[in-house]
């Protein structure tokens, strides 16, 4: 990411990007790496948000160019009164004569719809806030992308106009009616954090009866989800880059043309949510759900038992059956899986990871993640 370009020092430059959520944030990072490698701007970046859209200061405002996500008409209007140099770095095109640099939302939800496919679902559904052109857009080429394969789509639309209480109750019927087991891709991990709330409410059991995804991998609301979100990686540091990179350029006087600049999502994060081969035996569901509700204790088969009251030969075989593998088996998966989350995202020592997670002894913890990952615990940590 080197430029040949030659900086003003006194570039004045403002960012119209909220801070609110993974993705914008991820933008001003991939700015900041482009004025950390040539020489910087000085930076105006006032409270924004998408709900707070008062840009009046902008009128009055001596400045060299902009990098904006404009994603309303009233925005729109007050760049078009300035006059400056802009990028936009939303896909909204309300300004279709100025640069665009976006994620690609037809990649996105292809792999969403991929990843959910790979799982088993057969019936698949969406959730997003539609007011936005982005989110309208990740539902329609999620929707068309199924539809070609031979499946159908439910929708949702979430609304801001109503209060969270009230938006995660109609979730939650909406939920109800829907057939099972079901992947949903919500708009963004926010969303994907509320629809994991609603399928609580609901009484419905993730992932088993409904796989979630959402996207941006914003760790700490993905980790905080009950259960962990799964969640796309969009490509927001090199989005960020190309933004202040073109700027650059307009501002020293280069004639740029308006082109649309789209970089594809970089990876999926597989996290509880979607951690699932989908059954349809309503025991074995309700089985793995107790599993994965008592995961960090010292949970046995024998607990199992005593919620599903059925003997342990017909729960072995249902088990075998639907998944290929025993419960016992199974408790063991979800805790290598358990032991990966925190090898990979704390520092703790092992001796704790197996307190945490209901192991007695952490030799056996030890010999056990070995003979499923073919890594020592140390090992695994050094590479993840």
């Amino acid at each position: 990411m080197n430029s040949k370009y030659k900086k003003n020092p006194n570039y004045h430059v403002a960012l119209i990007i909220e801070t609110s959520n993974e993705y914008a944030r991820g933008l001003l990072r991939g700015i900041k790496e482009y004025l950390n490698e040539n020489r910087p701007w000085s930076i105006y970046l006032g409270e924004h948000s998408r709900d707070h859209t008062d840009l009046s200061w902008l009128k009055n405002w001596k400045g060299d160019g902009i990098i904006a996500r404009i994603e309303t008409k009233e925005i729109a209007s007050i760049i078009s009164e300035i006059n400056l140099p802009t990028v936009d770095v939303s896909a909204d095109r309300f300004l279709p004569h100025l640069p665009c640099v976006e994620t690609d939302n037809q990649a996105i939800a292809h792999m969403a719809a991929d990843h959910l496919i790979s799982k088993g679902f057969k019936h698949f559904g969406f959730c997003g806030e539609m007011q936005f052109p982005w989110a309208r857009q990740r539902c329609q080429f999620f929707i068309d992308y199924l539809k070609d394969k031979g499946f159908p789509c439910h929708t949702f639309e979430s609304s801001r106009n109503k209060s969270w209480t009230k938006d995660r109750e109609d979730m939650a019927l909406w939920l109800e009616s829907l057939p099972k087991p079901i992947g949903i891709m919500a708009s963004y991990d926010i969303l994907g954090q509320k629809l994991l709330e609603a399928c609580q409410l609901a009484n419905v059991a993730v992932p088993y009866q409904v796989g979630v995804i959402g996207v941006d991998n914003d760790e700490l609301l993905c980790n905080l989800s009950d259960p962990s979100l799964s969640s796309i990686v969009p490509d927001t540091l090199n989005t960020g880059y190309k933004a202040a990179e073109i700027l650059d350029r307009m501002m020293a006087g280069e004639q740029v043309e308006p082109e649309l600049h789209l970089f594809s999502p970089m990876k999926l994060f597989t996290r509880v949510s979607t951690d699932v081969v989908t059954v349809e035996d309503t025991l074995v569901s309700e089985a793995v759900q107790i599993i994965r509700n008592h995961a960090y204790e010292d949970i046995k088969v024998e607990d199992i038992l005593k919620h599903v009251l059925v003997s342990r030969s017909v729960l072995d075989n249902r088990f075998k059956k639907a998944l290929g593998r025993t419960p016992h088996q199974e408790i063991m998966e979800i805790k290598v899986n358990l032991m990966k989350q925190l090898l990979s995202e704390t520092d703790l020592p092992l001796s704790l990871i197996a307190e945490k997670i209901g192991f007695k002894h952490v030799e056996y913890m030890n010999v056990l993640f070995k003979r499923k990952t073919g890594l020592t615990p140390g090992q695994y940590r050094k590479f993840n």
